[in-house]
């Protein structure tokens, strides 16, 4: 019996100690997680994103907000070289949502709610604020073809996208469409189209193909992204079809080139969910990627 005891008295100890450790490390896990989460901290540097060199979007934001700079007689992109260099719309989305000091840009219409929009000069991204004038952040979605081309499909394609249909799809993607259009009327020629270039346009362009291939089944269109330099002039060599462009196009690419404006479309400068920031004058977006301005506390003061 007296045994018994003893055996019974460490039992009970034992299992004393397992539930005081097991209270323990789950009190530790939950100071870790909160530890992890923690608090903002404007004192942090900003992680500063930006897209590649031949990217149309960063073509357009450079230029929007002041960045590239004219040095002796030409135009210089001031990007400052510790900004880190993404190659694509969803890269950059997914940079900005696993960073909560980053700050990137996007198109508009690619926006969703893994990130945040910022607010430009007092006004909201937002589509409408494009189309009333207020938020001045937009450039146009250019397509462009060869003017002795000679695809049947590729001109029945471009006919589909200025058509009423054509915008319809382009104004349910949350883009600007193009006014005074007419229902479509082509003729739904058999044949091979290659579009490709910029990866902020091909979203939409995606949309539209799905669209045409509705109303043209004997079409085989081909999507390729790239960026807008590379839409230009593939289409300029004859690789693509149709190029695709979000920004103006070029004057040597305009010599070769007939362009054809689409879409509107806003640029969205985006940061982390987490960021208590909600807007910024268009002069500190310029600093921050200038290098001018190296932390969040700097943007609060």
């Amino acid at each position: 019996m007296a045994v018994l005891a003893v055996a019974g008295m460490m039992t009970g100890m034992l299992a004393g100690c397992g539930s005081s450790e097991d209270t323990a490390a789950e009190g530790e896990g939950t100071e870790a997680t909160e530890e992890a989460a923690g608090d903002w901290d404007a004192a942090n540097d900003i992680t500063i994103v930006s897209r590649e060199d031949g990217s149309g979007t960063r073509g357009a934001f450079t230029e929007l907000f002041g960045v590239v700079e004219e040095v002796d007689g030409e135009d210089v992109d001031m990007t400052t070289a510790d900004a880190q260099i993404t190659n694509n719309t969803s890269v950059m989305m997914t940079t900005v949502a696993e960073n909560e000091y980053a700050i990137g840009y996007i198109s508009l219409g690619s926006l969703d709610d893994s990130v945040k929009a910022l607010s430009i000069d007092g006004a909201e991204a937002s589509a409408e604020n494009i189309e009333n004038g207020s938020y001045k952040v937009s450039r146009p979605f250019n397509v462009a073809v060869k003017p002795d081309s000679t695809n049947e499909v590729a001109a029945d394609f471009m006919s589909y996208i200025m058509s009423t249909e054509g915008q319809e799809v382009v104004a349910a993607e949350g883009y600007i469409p193009v006014a005074d259009v007419e229902a479509y009327a082509g003729s739904a020629p058999a044949g091979d189209c290659v579009v490709g270039g910029s990866s902020s346009v091909s979203p939409l362009m995606e949309k539209l193909v799905e669209a045409y291939a509705a109303v043209n089944p004997n079409a085989n269109i081909e999507l390729q992204t790239s960026d807008s330099t590379t839409g230009m002039t593939s289409a300029i060599e004859g690789s693509y079809d149709i190029g695709m462009a979000s920004r103006e196009l070029k004057d040597d690419e305009a010599a070769s080139l007939e362009g054809t404006v689409i879409a509107t479309d806003g640029i969205a400068v985006i940061v982390n969910n987490n960021n208590p920031t909600d807007e910024m004058t268009s002069d500190q977006v310029k600093a921050i990627y200038t290098g001018e301005v190296y932390s969040w506390d700097e943007i609060a003061e």
